[in-house]
């Protein structure tokens, strides 16, 4: 129950600092051989333990589950390492990488923990059918990417890191924005 229990909180705290609005995002945790994932369209603010969703580590997603459960999935698939993704669309994080450029902190935090953040661009069009292979192959090798337009996905040994990586690269994003508007456009190496 503790894992699930800490999903919730989570996901409830992406909503509460601004990273998702009350009915976006997702988020999953691995739980041996299956994965808790957040409901399709459910609400952070209401979220329970019993809205989770149990999902199987291949074979098919149930009903209800998070329109990214495949996504969710395939990571868990490909990165044996990854116990926990998390989903978010942080304002500052999707305004920068608009251009569909690796990201590339300014700031000292954000530089230790990325070297850079890779950007892929998916047609809204067809994003549930092409995003679950994409997004997965690209965190094989990233602990967070951006889909364009879309948002932020991140992936780690535990929910607290993936949690972590998502808040650093928005703070990142926003540091950019702020110094982008001061007319700052180079750090101290």
């Amino acid at each position: 129950m503790e894992l699930k229990q800490e999903l919730v909180r989570y996901y409830r705290w992406l909503r509460q600092y601004g990273y998702n609005d009350s009915h976006s995002g997702n988020a999953s945790v691995k739980d041996g051989e299956r994965f808790w994932v957040t409901p399709t369209g459910c609400c952070a603010d209401t979220l329970e333990v019993g809205g989770l969703i149990e999902c199987p580590l291949s074979g098919g997603i149930p009903a209800g589950a998070s329109l990214d459960a495949p996504l969710h999935q395939q990571i868990y698939q490909k990165n044996t390492a990854a116990k926990a993704v998390i989903h978010s669309h942080g304002p500052y994080s999707i305004a920068v990488t608009l251009n569909g450029l690796p990201f590339i902190p300014l700031d000292f935090e954000g530089q230790y923990y990325f070297s850079e953040i890779p950007v892929v661009d998916i047609p809204y069009a067809d994003y549930l059918e092409r995003a679950p292979a994409v997004v997965s192959e690209i965190l094989k090798g990233y602990k967070i990417m951006v889909v364009r337009g879309h948002g932020v996905y991140a992936n780690a040994e535990n929910l607290n890191l993936a949690y972590k990586w998502t808040c650093s690269l928005e703070l990142s994003a926003k540091i950019s924005v702020i110094a982008a508007n001061l007319g700052v456009s180079r750090v101290i190496p």
